[in-house]
């Protein structure tokens, strides 16, 4: 019985990081790009109590072991790669990944850092950044006198704008796009980026539309792929299952009581 209420305590904690995860996907979903996290668990070491194949007799062995458990805990959270929504906001500077890729962005400290979020923003120099100020790499660059309702981004990536006294429109850079071998191996570091781990790999870089990556679109932005419907569902499986374990608890605790009353 002191085992049950161990067991169901290790469920109790299992199931309140299962609702961590799960209030960490509601809270963004409204977050440009975000990717849906899943919790994973695992059960802990057994106890063998008696091994299967221990001999029965000097011509039979027994055919199945005697194990008792320890419990559960969370393995791994999983992130959700799929394509999120697309929605259309007519802002010149929002751009969207359709398939695979991330952008990359340069930190103040001078190291990379990836991201789905393409709501970027021009600074004072006509620089393309994000909202943290982080700087789009390759460079783009609008020239002096642009006119930002003129800019284009084509699905491959071609960056292009109208510059005062001229008619046709200037190419000023051309987008890259970063895949990894694996993607779910990324740090989260927040602001909507993620680092490069020895689990992820190293990135592999290319032309949208080119080599396996996505297309970007151009006044569109990547929602979150969180489903609101699912993500309520989860909870009440995860509220229940956190009950079931208290109520372990609970029996194990008036067990124990109905024992150490025998003696009276």
């Amino acid at each position: 019985m002191v085992r049950s209420l161990w067991n169901a305590a290790t469920g109790m904690n299992g199931q309140q990081a299962n609702i961590d995860t799960i209030s960490n996907n509601l809270s963004n979903v409204n977050t440009t790009g975000f990717k849906q996290h899943r919790a994973e668990f695992e059960d802990l070491v057994y106890q063998n109590v008696k091994m299967a194949g221990t001999p029965a007799t000097e011509d039979t062995v027994t055919p199945v072991g005697l194990q008792m458990g320890c419990g559960v805990k969370i393995g791994a959270t999983q992130r959700i790669m799929s394509q999120g929504s697309l929605q259309h906001t007519g802002v010149d500077t929002d751009i969207a990944i359709v398939g695979e890729g991330f952008f990359r962005v340069q930190q103040y400290d001078g190291s990379w850092a990836y991201t789905r979020d393409g709501s970027f923003k021009v600074d004072s120099t006509g620089q393309m950044v994000t909202a943290n100020g982080l700087r789009l790499m390759p460079e783009i660059i609008l020239p002096e006198g642009f006119q930002i309702e003129t800019l284009n981004i084509n699905d491959l990536g071609k960056v292009s704008v109208k510059v005062d006294g001229q008619v046709e429109p200037v190419e000023v850079g051309q987008l890259e796009l970063y895949r990894f071998p694996n993607a779910v191996g990324l740090e989260n570091t927040g602001d909507n980026l993620y680092k490069v781990t020895n689990a992820s790999g190293d990135p592999v870089a290319s032309r949208p539309g080119k080599d396996g990556m996505g297309i970007t679109r151009h006044r569109y932005l990547e929602m979150s792929n969180v489903s609101v419907v699912n993500e309520m569902v989860q909870m009440i499986v995860a509220q229940r299952a956190y009950e079931f374990n208290s109520k372990a608890i609970q029996t194990s605790d008036s067990m124990l009581q109905t024992a150490s009353q025998l003696k009276r």
